[in-house]
This record gives structure tokens, sequence and C-alpha cells, in this order.
């Protein structure tokens, strides 16, 4: 993977670990590799992972809160999180999303094929690079969207406010993404389930509301883009309001 941090696989199952690692490796991605929440927290802060593949039960604590804190370390908060756990009920699956996850893998079910599929789609849209970041484009770049002090570049996986950039998660860039494609009209939370988690539109979940916030948060300025429709959902202005 050109510029771009090893795949760290956090699981306490040594076979599958294993089974993960020597795939992956096969796949031509570096990786590095914990069996514990304690290790995979230490292996993140000091590998600079391009993306994690993360058990939810761990012998220490649970994938859960290793998610919770890699989202609210600034170091860590870009880096895309795949779960793959045993766990299988719907609420596990929304948790997981509520937490920051980017996508969710039931282990009962999957193929290691279908990981590495995911592992490359993940990576892409997270534009397949670490934490290092580069200057802003320059203004005319035709592949720059640009709203007043709020900029995105699709193809790079970027978004500048007054010309700082500002990193965020695939799942976050997504659903930035999905707003302005329809700006200025209002997007229900079922359809925004849709088309950025792949979750049904009629699940109760405050998954939406989450990430929605957390995105405005990392926006700053570029927040006041992103309007709340109260009882609806959201809606993308063009002009800040």
């Amino acid at each position: 993977m050109e510029n771009a941090g090893p795949i760290l696989i956090v699981d306490d199952e040594e076979d599958l670990l294993n089974l993960l690692d020597i795939n992956l490796r096969r796949e031509g991605f570096r990786t590095v590799t914990a069996k514990t929440a304690a290790d995979a927290l230490r292996l993140a802060r000091t590998e600079a992972p391009a993306l994690v593949v993360l058990d939810l039960m761990l012998p220490d604590f649970s994938g859960t809160e290793v998610c919770r804190r890699l989202r609210a370390d600034e170091a860590t908060a870009f880096v895309p999180i795949i779960m793959l756990t045993a766990k299988a009920d719907e609420i596990d699956r929304v948790v997981g999303f509520e937490v920051g996850a980017d996508d969710y893998i039931v282990k009962t079910a999957f193929s290691v094929r279908e990981l590495v599929l995911r592992v490359r789609a993940v990576l892409r849209r997270a534009g397949g690079k670490s934490a290092v970041t580069s200057p802003p484009p320059a203004a005319e770049d035709p592949v720059r969207q640009v709203y007043g002090v709020l900029a995105m570049d699709r193809e790079a996986h970027r978004v500048w406010v007054n010309e700082e950039e500002v990193v965020l998660t695939a799942t976050e860039f997504k659903l930035l993404g999905a707003l302005v494609d329809r700006g200025g009209r209002v997007l229900t939370r079922g359809s925004l389930l849709q088309d950025v988690w792949d979750m049904p539109p009629d699940l109760n979940t405050r998954t939406v509301d989450t990430h929605v916030k957390r995105l405005r948060e990392k926006l700053g300025d570029g927040a006041a883009y992103v309007e709340t429709v109260r009882g609806v959902g959201y809606r993308f202005h063009f002009e800040a309001r």
C-alpha cells in the first residue's frame, strides 16, 4: 500500500488472527497484530495504521471501548475501523456504528475473501492514506468542491475548513458527501441510514445523530452548513446560515 500504514488486526483467537494476518499479507498489505485491547491501543498510537480490524470480545476490555478510545484520540480519530465479531444481533451492529465503526462483519458469516474486499473498499473511501497530510490543492483544481469556508476533494477523500485540513473517518466523509450531493433538500434519518450505513430506514437508532454531532464538531466553522430540520432530519446549505 503506497504511503499507508499497516493493517492492525485485533483478535484473541490465535488461529483466526494468523489466518487474517497471512491472507492480508498475501494480498500485499503490511500488518501488525494484537491479542488484547491494551496492545491494540498502544499499536494504534505507535504504528499509525491505515485501518483496524477489531474483534469486539477481548480478554481485558471490549472492542467497543477500544473503538471509543480510538475515536476520542486526535492521533487515531481518523483511522477506519472494521469490527469483526461473533455477535450477530442487530443491536450489536447498531452499537458498533454508534461508537464509530466504518463496517461490521459477523464471523460466522464471512469469508476471508469478503474481508479483503471490505478492507479495500473502506480504504478506498478513506483515500488509502495514513495520518500524513499535505497542503490543500489549488483553488482552481477541478476536483475541489468549494462552499464558502468548506472545501471537499472527493477523489482524495479530503476536507478543508478555512484552508485547514479536517481529517474525517470514511463514514463521516460519506455522510458529508451524501448531504452535499442533495444540498438544499432535507434528508431523513431513515434515508441517511440506508445511503450511508446500508441499514433499514425504520431502525430506531441514534447512529445518524451521533455521527452528525461528531461531524459538526470536526467541521468547526463549517458546521453551520449542516442544518437540523426538527422532527425530520438534516439538510446541507451551500451558504452557511
